[in-house]
This record gives C-alpha cells, structure tokens and sequence, in this order.
C-alpha cells in the first residue's frame, strides 16, 4: 500500500472510532511503520490548520473524487512536509492546485499575524487546546556515544545548550533553537514541542532516541545492574528494551516479549539500529511464558508495561480513543492482574517495575494492591516515582546496585 493512501486510511480508521494512532499504524499494511506514524500524527497536529486551507482553496468542491483524509494528507506534505516525493497520481493531482494552495496559505498567515507555518498551529484567543504542548525529549543512546558528543553535535548545528535544567517549569520556557539536560535524568534532552529529529542522521543512525521521558522512567527505576538478566514482558516497539540495552552496558540478557509480528519485526531493526546485542526476542504472550524454565532461572529483573487504556497520554492526538467505559476499565484491570500475578511468579525475581500510560487508580495503585495482597509477605511495594523519589534516584549511577533498604522483602516499583 503506497503512503499517502495507507495514512489516509489510519486517519479514517481514527475517525471511526476503530482504534487508537498506533495500533491502526502497526496494523496497516504498510511496511514502514515510523514514516507512516510521523506523516499521520503530524497531519492531526496540522488537522484544522489543513482544514482551513482546504475550505479556502475549494480543493475538495473542485476535486469531487478526492477523500478528505486523502486530501489532508497530501496538503500536509505538500506545504509543511517534504514536498510530496512520493504519491503517483495523488501527487500529480496535489501539484496542480499547489499554486492555489500556496496563496491560500499565505492569506491565512496574514489574517492569523503570523510569518512562520509553525505559528499557525497556535491558538486564537479563547480557543480551546487539542492536547497539551510537552516537550521533544531525546535520548542519547550511551551504547554508540555520549550526552557531550551530542551536546557538541547539536551545538555545531546552530543550537544554544542552556545547561542541566532546575525544574519543570524551566523546560516548559524553551523555544527556538535552545535545549537542555533533563532535572531527573542524565543521558535525557530536551528541545522545544515542535522540533522534529527524525531526519537527523543522529536518529537514522541510532546514535539518539527519540522518547518521550514517561517512558524512560521505567528502565531508569528497574536499574538493572550490568551483567543481570532480565525481562521485558510487553517490549515492543522497543524504546525501552534499547534503553534497559544502555543501562546494561550490553553486558548480561534481555527476553523480550510480544505478540505482534509486525511490531517485532520493527523492533528488531530499531534494536540492531541502536546497536543493542544483548537481547533475545520472542514472539509470545508473556502470559504462557513458563516462569520454572531453565533459561530464566538467573531473572532478578522485571519491566511490565501492560496494555492499558492510555488515558495518561499527555500529547494524545485529538482523535486517539474516547475515554474507556466501566467494563473496559474491568477487563483491562483483570487482564493485568493476571500479568502482574504471573511475573511475580520468576523464581529469582527481587525487583519488577509496573508502568501503565493511564491515570485510573484501577489499572495502577488498585492492581498493585490486589496482586500484593494475593503474594503476602513475598513481595513489598515501593513508592511511586515523585519529584522527591527522583531526585534521590539521579544520585545512583544507572546501571549501579541501588541503595540498600531495610527489608529485605522482594520489591514491587509502581
């Protein structure tokens, strides 16, 4: 399926309600899972700025044939992305009215008082926002180089380096061609919310990964220490395999787990991209996963991030998927229980790490506490990641023993 015409139907699936930006993405038949992804979330985050120019250039009153997701696509790459280098007869169709196109988009900047095609994407005043502006996180990959080489790489390309950040509310202020080090986390950058890296040769290299700093929290609180085994049991797309990968040094092993084929397909090469050699991929539910096997008897360490309803997305796309219902809120909360029950079940397990994207006490704290509860005393919980938890965790070298507590219980971090 070419491009054009498989975002366009990821963006009619979002429409319809059939499911959420990544699953439609990963299920598409496309091949190229990462460009179809950033040419449809970029296309939502231009949505009404795309409709207003299809409104003013009459495309679609002159064009009768064309779909409007199709045309939304198309408009998006033509003015704001790379300039249609693909598309066949919807590239041909696009650039005949890319003159029309053009102006419109040159009338509305001069309604709106902007110069730039990123100032569009702000607001009027009153209008209500789509999702909240959070900042582009990377981070560097140690396993190919380090957070100075980058620094110095960026800095060479015209970007300013503000230094290590002191608090939130200081990387909420960056704009332009500034960035800096993240409060909590050392090998994490951060850039303003617009800018866009997956044409650097960094990132097609493997030397930087794009990811947001919600998901690199749960490797960084596992802290697995070099030569350990472990096991990422929902690992695809793989972010946060690589990123245990880097903690590790590349020293010890990684089971990883999925169910999805295309998703471990794209996972191998992300993995083999970032130069992670210490992994073993397996295309199975970490459900039937025979915890007594020989080849997991060395396991202290565990990463769950379940299925879970998403809810605590904070840059959800405006047509990612409704609020989840009472009894889907039940199943998902059932679902990872069982999960939960069943890595506790690892013989050799002293520390696990459960993360879910959702802000529902029934898929956190409430699942934390049923499965605790069942285990007894085996296991104990830890406190959730704070300002304060953080802030003591940064003082611990990734990768290194953490300090030693008081009980000696087996460990739940939630």
């Amino acid at each position: 399926m070419a491009l054009y015409s498989a975002a366009a139907a990821v963006l009619s699936g979002l429409e319809r309600g059939e499911g959420g930006l990544k699953n439609l993405v990963y299920g598409s038949d496309f091949p190229h899972a990462r460009q179809l992804y950033a040419l449809v979330a970029e296309t939502l985050r231009y949505g009404p700025v795309l409709e207003a120019l299809l409104d003013g250039a009459a495309l679609l009153r002159v064009e009768k044939k064309l779909p409007l997701p199709l045309a939304k696509v198309l408009v998006y790459d033509l003015l704001f992305g790379k300039g249609l280098k693909c598309g066949g007869r919807w590239k041909a169709l696009a650039r005949r009215h890319r003159a029309r196109l053009e102006a419109e988009l040159a009338r509305l900047k001069v309604r709106r008082g902007v110069s730039r095609n990123e100032d569009l994407l702000e607001l009027p005043s009153g209008a209500a926002p789509e999702a909240p502006q959070v900042p582009r996180y990377v981070r560097v990959n140690v396993l190919k180089t380090c957070v100075d080489d980058v620094v110095e790489f960026f800095k060479r390309q015209g970007y300013s380096f503000l230094g290590r950040a002191n608090s939130v509310e200081e990387l909420k202020t960056l704009s332009g061609k500034k960035f800096m080090l993240d409060l909590h986390l050392p090998e994490l950058l951060v850039f303003p919310p617009q800018t866009d890296f997956h044409d650097s040769r960094l990132y097609t290299s493997g030397h930087i990964i794009l990811q947001d700093k919600a998901s690199c929290l749960p490797a960084f609180l596992l802290s697995p220490s070099a030569g350990s085994h472990v096991i990422d049991a929902c690992a695809a797309p793989g972010n946060k395999t690589s990123h245990l990968a880097a903690i590790l040094k590349n020293k010890g092993h990684i089971f990883a787990f999925d169910v999805d084929t295309k998703r471990l397909a794209t996972m191998n090469t992300m993995l083999m991209r970032a130069g992670v050699t210490s992994f073993k991929l397996a295309q199975q539910d970490f459900l039937t996963v025979d915890p007594h096997d020989p080849k997991y008897s060395k396991v202290k360490y565990i990463l769950l991030d379940p299925s879970c309803s998403g809810s605590g997305m904070v840059a959800r796309l405006p047509l990612d998927e409704a609020a989840p219902s009472a009894e889907r809120l039940q199943a998902l909360s059932g679902f990872q229980r069982r999960i939960l029950s069943h890595a506790l079940r690892f013989p050799a397990v002293q520390r696990l790490v459960y993360s879910t994207c959702s802000v529902h006490q029934e898929e956190n704290e409430d699942v934390v506490h049923a499965v605790l509860q069942e285990e007894g005393s085996a296991f104990s919980s830890l406190a959730a990641a704070t300002e304060e938890s953080l802030q003591q965790e940064e003082r611990v070298e990734p990768g290194a023993a953490p300090p030693k507590k008081r009980r000696k219980k087996r460990r739940v971090k939630v």
